[in-house]
């Protein structure tokens, strides 16, 4: 059983994606997903992969509950895409749920540790 004062959170788990090159934001829009603001690739989903999805629930606000998606392209770049999940979850939007259903997942095990 984990506690609370056990448990990893959310900026910790990003600061160490970030040390194993995972830092840059990918961002969802109407003709396909972007990675980090310094890059013009547009990919679509079938150009990525989910290596790894960490949830995270905060302890008493519904608004703390989120997702983070670990995301490698074709080309060998690393991303996350951080999203909330239930009430304030992006999935309103008419591209999120589409796109983000169409990337395979491939998790892989080394970034279970990071949690």
């Amino acid at each position: 059983m984990s506690t609370s004062a056990s448990m990893t959170t959310l900026s910790q788990v990003m600061t160490k994606l970030a040390d194993r090159g995972y830092s840059e934001e990918i961002k969802i829009k109407k003709n396909g997903a972007t990675l980090g603001s310094e890059d013009s690739t547009i990919y679509q989903p079938n150009e990525l992969t989910i290596v790894r999805t960490y949830r995270f629930e905060g302890e008493s606000d519904p608004a703390d509950m989120s997702v983070l998606y670990v995301i490698e392209t074709k080309d060998g770049k690393k991303g996350i895409f951080l999203n909330a999940y239930g009430t304030y979850s992006d999935q309103d939007s008419e591209y999120y749920d589409t796109f983000i259903l169409g990337v395979p997942i491939d998790e892989k095990a080394e970034l279970e540790e990071l949690r």
